[in-house]
């Protein structure tokens, strides 16, 4: 699918761009993979781990400085590219919500420049990761991302005439990654701390690893028609649970919910439910507009899931005790 095809990364010296970018290279024969990122000094470091892991294929790396809100580099960037994986994005929370505008910047004006740029530079697929903080949002990185999904989906109807393929990826924080919960831990535990903050004993999260989110991703590309929204069938597990995976026996403390976050995870809404399929490792779910057509985009395999489900991390009946936390961390080198 990928052999000799050029795919282009936006945010690709991120946690997910690094490790797709290395999957890539180690499963395929791409003609080129560009890092499309804002920062050089990433990029110099990337590429020299990229030179000492892949010195036979680093001659098939670009690095590309330069920011999805200017939509003339873009258009430069994306000249015969393939494939887009749009994984670029503003998305601490706290930042956003203390420089809206800037989110607003990065995330919905950023989404749509790649998506301009996609169709008028004739991309044959774009997929674009989304965030389970877009489901019925309550900060505004999750009403950016909201924003962001629509605009991607959406594009497909604008792009019939050039044939560009939109899809999305949906899953949470993924494990180990910058800004998940897990280095927070593992920094006070180096600094010699007993006691681990929860913000809620009764908090859950859904867990998925980066190469779970890759696989997902590598669907997408292979299989989608235009307009899917692609999530993961992964197991939950409570934070608390967590904090005793990483260090046994520890004091928990509990600190309170911060602004803007949820107590648990929702990746399929009950309205979603109307529209979405079940596949034997994921679910899709497909749009509710004129333009889909099913005899055209549906993806065959899938079944229409029962009206009313909710793909929520507190009612999921897939669940991590300690111990198996405590291995998942171990197979991802953490623990």
């Amino acid at each position: 699918m990928l052999n000799n095809k050029s795919i282009l990364i936006t945010g690709g010296t991120g946690s997910f761009g690094k490790e797709f970018t290395k999957r890539i290279l180690n499963k395929y024969n791409p003609k080129k993979i560009i890092i499309f990122s804002r920062d050089e000094f990433k990029q110099d470091i990337f590429r020299k781990e990229l030179s000492m892991k892949f010195p036979d294929k680093i001659n098939k790396m670009r690095f590309f400085i330069g920011d999805v809100r200017d939509k003339d580099r873009l258009y430069r960037a994306f000249d015969g590219v393939d494939y887009i994986i749009h994984a670029a994005a503003m998305k601490q929370v706290p930042t956003c919500e203390y420089n809206p505008f800037e989110a607003i910047k990065t995330n919905i004006h950023g989404a749509q420049n790649v998506i301009d740029a996609a169709i008028d530079r004739g991309i044959k697929k774009v997929v674009a990761l989304s965030t389970d903080k877009a489901v019925n949002p309550i900060n505004l990185y999750g009403g950016t991302k909201l924003v962001s999904d629509k605009l991607f989906i959406s594009a497909n109807a604008y792009a019939a005439n050039k044939g560009t393929i939109f899809s999305i990826v949906r899953y949470g924080n993924v494990a180990g990654s910058r800004g998940s919960v897990i280095p927070f831990f593992k920094s006070l535990i180096d600094q010699g701390c007993t006691e681990l903050p929860i913000t809620d004993f009764k908090m859950t999260r859904f867990w998925i690893s980066l190469d779970e989110g890759i696989d997902l991703v590598l669907k997408a590309l292979n299989e989608s028609k235009g307009g899917e929204t692609y999530i993961s069938k992964i197991p939950s597990f409570k934070v608390k649970d967590l904090a005793h995976a990483i260090l046994p026996n520890c004091e928990l403390k509990q600190i309170g919910i911060r602004e803007g976050e949820k107590l648990h995870e929702i990746m399929i809404t009950k309205d979603d439910s109307r529209t979405t399929y079940e596949y034997e490792k994921h679910y899709i779910i497909y749009p509710n507009f004129q333009w889909w057509n099913k005899e055209r985009f549906f993806i065959q395999g899938g079944k229409l899931i029962k009206e009313g489900f909710e793909y929520n991390s507190r009612t999921n009946t897939q669940w991590l005790s300690v111990n198996q936390l405590r291995e998942e961390l171990n197979s991802v080198g953490i623990y």
